[in-house]
């Protein structure tokens, strides 16, 4: 996507330029995971990697996803080997996996980790190098694999995007590395997958999702199709979070974070996000925070920081539910966003994560070099990331 103008204008001036690639075909129903054998085949999948986590085996997924692309005359080859925020060691042993067994095709099943993984081990094993060459988009000079993305939450809606984060061995910092070639061909959206998710993990995917929204509406690289996607996205997310929450069997509540969630995917894929994100990469190198804890904690007072600038995106954001009786739309997103992480159970402050004041200047100075800080609608530096920090201590 090209363009950094807002994405409504003025009667009469003109529309922000952009350059839409949808990035491939998306199967969404109840039990789609039996059609994952056709999706498979459909990309010319014959030798399938399928990458996974070692946490999902309890749940029967992978096993399950392994049984019907078997069904289907796939050959399946099983990497176990993902960890949250996969580091390039991970994507190493994938690669050498994946090399052993000469596959044709990368299924990825899992949440937000798992998929980065595949599309990590996708560039090292069609392009060689390593990750760091990828950093930024478009490096990848060779064609990839064919994959196939079944996410088992609703969180991060990589499957949605061509990134992979990979975590930098060495520096501890996240690498956004991404290329058209490395998005998935299919998305299988599966909501009955989500529902062996345990509650705390429900809680932390789905308030990720709701910040990809939020931050991917008002950030600098907005536009059209990245606002709309992103209004849908809270549209599905804000209502129906704490129905997952209190109700985890309702399955059409499932749906909707589900497709909430790929819909904000799709709206990062086409902008970007912002400092919230910075912040809260650096608090997982740190201290271990959750991301989507990390995440609960600071977007309150990011959106507050931000509505001296995108006040009337935020109040467009929320709709018929937006601010009563003279309320700052700004004001009223921070409060609905505290809203959803309190009913989660999710910690509300800094303090409550362990968090030492003392390494707040820090963690400003480290969140200031992570890339989504670049594309905040109000422009940040070390000095307002810290005063965010100090906000949510």
């Amino acid at each position: 996507m090209t363009g950094t103008a807002p994405p409504t204008a003025t009667a009469g001036g003109p529309l922000p330029a952009f350059d839409f690639h949808p990035p491939g075909r998306v199967l969404c129903e109840p039990g789609a995971l039996n059609r994952l054998g056709e999706a498979v085949r459909s990309v010319g999948g014959t030798r399938a990697l399928l990458v996974t986590d070692p946490g999902l085996e309890h749940a029967g997924h992978p096993q399950r996803a392994a049984r019907v692309m078997a069904e289907a005359g796939v050959e399946v080859f099983t990497f176990d080997g993902v960890k949250e925020n996969p580091t390039e060691r991970e994507v190493a042993a994938g690669v050498v996996f994946a090399r052993t067994h000469a596959v044709d095709c990368i299924v990825a099943v899992g949440g937000g980790s798992s998929m980065d993984c595949a599309k990590g081990v996708n560039f090292l094993l069609t392009n060689g190098g390593r990750m760091a060459d990828y950093k930024g988009h478009g490096r990848a000079t060779k064609p990839m694999l064919p994959s196939v993305g079944v996410p088992t939450t609703a969180g991060t809606g990589s499957e949605a995007q061509s990134y992979a984060l990979i975590t930098d061995d060495r520096t501890h910092q996240k690498m956004a590395c991404g290329d058209k070639k490395a998005a998935f061909r299919v998305s299988v959206l599966d909501p009955e997958v989500t529902l062996s998710q345990p509650r705390a993990v429900t809680a932390v995917t789905g308030i990720d999702a709701v910040a990809h929204a939020v931050e991917a509406f008002v950030c600098a690289k907005r536009n059209p199709v990245s606002s709309m996607c992103a209004a849908a996205a809270f549209r599905h997310l804000a209502p129906n979070f704490e129905t997952v929450l209190h109700t985890p069997g309702d399955l059409a509540a499932r749906a909707a974070m589900q497709v909430g969630a790929h819909l904000a995917g799709m709206a990062i894929e086409n902008a970007m996000l912002g400092v919230c994100h910075s912040c809260a990469n650096p608090l997982t190198a740190h201290y271990g925070v959750t991301h989507g804890v990390a995440i609960g904690v600071m977007l309150p007072h990011v959106v507050r920081f931000n509505a001296a600038a995108v006040s009337h995106l935020y109040g467009e954001l929320m709709g018929e539910h937006g601010p009563a009786n003279g309320q700052p739309a700004g004001e009223a997103l921070a409060a609905r966003v505290s809203q959803l992480v309190a009913a989660a159970g999710l910690p509300r402050s800094l303090r409550e994560c362990g968090v030492s004041d003392t390494i707040l200047p820090l963690l400003a100075e480290e969140a200031n070099q992570q890339w989504t800080a670049r594309f905040n609608p109000r422009p940040v530096d070390e000095a307002t990331i810290l005063s965010i920090y100090q906000a949510a201590w």
